[in-house]
């Protein structure tokens, strides 16, 4: 089985058989996971922040680091992975968005990132079909490509799937 690992500003999509997308320690970041069943194609975007503006220089060395600027080419890529065109026939679903190091919700980032990337994903005429959003905890996930099972774990607690 091959990891293909997304880091923090990171996306990539893949159909290759026997490969799992994994993202480590969503605390405020929002894992953004597409998925296009009939290709058994998954994409992930790991999002850090809501808007690129707040820094131009690393939107454009990572443009996977901001909502605003992950989910189009996330999208892209997806399309150029499956051969899909047609936005409206992915699925999609989301992880992350947590309060780690903002327990008393003064800055709320994991909140922010999750109202951007539904709000960005509108454009496209898409929604989440499930996620696993917000609370204190941070968040490991993996998509298995054969299967589009997502897997989520968190220390100190069992596995779960969305």
């Amino acid at each position: 089985m091959k990891h293909l690992i997304i880091g923090i500003g990171e996306y990539d999509a893949t159909n290759t058989a026997e490969t799992v997308l994994k993202t480590f320690a969503l605390g405020s970041c929002v894992a953004v996971i597409v998925l296009h069943p009939p290709t058994r194609t998954i994409g992930m975007a790991h999002v850090a922040f809501p808007e690129s503006k707040a820094d131009p220089v690393r939107c454009k060395e990572l443009p996977g680091y901001f909502v605003d600027t992950a989910i189009p080419v996330l999208m892209e890529r997806m399309n150029d992975v499956s051969g899909n065109t047609r936005a409206k026939s992915y699925k999609i679903k989301l992880a992350g968005g947590a309060r780690v190091m903002d327990p008393n919700g003064l800055f709320n980032i994991g909140n922010r990132n999750v109202l951007a990337v539904k709000k960005s994903l509108w454009k496209y005429g898409l929604g989440p079909v499930a996620e696993d959003v917000g609370g204190a905890i941070s968040r490991t996930v993996a998509v298995h490509v054969n299967t589009g099972k997502i897997i989520i774990s968190s220390p100190g607690r069992e596995n779960w799937n969305i």
